[in-house]
């Protein structure tokens, strides 16, 4: 069968996960929204990625005897027409057997975006109601303009926000037990401050 690139599954409706896999790897990555394949653009900034390892490291220091933790890019296959690609995703070692050859089959118990004004309407709105459409138990959206973290804990088939935290305040979860770290932690850790980048 021949593959097909991202102009010409553009056009399908809808697009599944079996079609994305077999597209032509033209270097970008992609998300597939309710049957609708997403280009995500433009390539994360070098403090996006700083945060992410800092925080996967954080992460792995407590609780990766309890979690197996993945940093993207991964697919998380949460049904044939909405595959995602989050910063990170946490899955409880009691639940290994969604981890399969090509992805994630079915939804982590937590699940980590780290948003930029490219991303955020896509990560506060979309992606939140995907992940809570999914059963996705917790899910953090971390924002770079004031470091803060939005933690959302499913109820029922919605999300609450149940805290934001900044600055030295400890991040706790109920799902998650073994994490703890506030994000002026995460943000000391960076290789070069925000605030020196241009």
């Amino acid at each position: 069968m021949k593959k097909r690139t991202y102009e010409e599954l553009i056009k399908e409706s809808p697009v599944t996960y079996e079609m994305y896999a077999e597209m032509v790897d033209d270097g970008n990555r992609y998300e597939i929204s309710d049957g609708v394949l997403e280009l995500m653009s433009p390539a994360p900034t070098p403090t996006h990625q700083s945060v992410s390892q800092e925080l996967l490291f954080s992460l792995n220091a407590s609780c990766r005897n309890e979690y197996i933790i993945y940093s993207s890019p991964i697919d998380v296959i949460l049904s044939a027409t909405e595959v995602r690609q989050p910063d990170l995703i946490m899955i409880h070692r009691s639940r290994m057997d969604i981890i399969g050859e090509r992805g994630i089959n079915g939804a982590p118990d937590l699940v980590v975006e780290i948003t930029s004004k490219h991303s955020r309407r896509r990560d506060k709105v979309q992606k939140r109601i995907a992940y809570a459409k999914y059963g996705v138990s917790e899910y953090w959206i971390i924002d770079l303009v004031g470091f803060t973290l939005e933690q959302y804990v499913l109820d029922g088939e919605r999300y609450e926000l149940a805290e934001v935290y900044a600055e030295d305040e400890i991040v706790r979860s109920k799902i998650v037990t073994c994490a703890a770290f506030s994000m002026n932690e995460i943000v000391q850790s960076l290789p070069i401050h925000p605030a020196l980048l241009d």
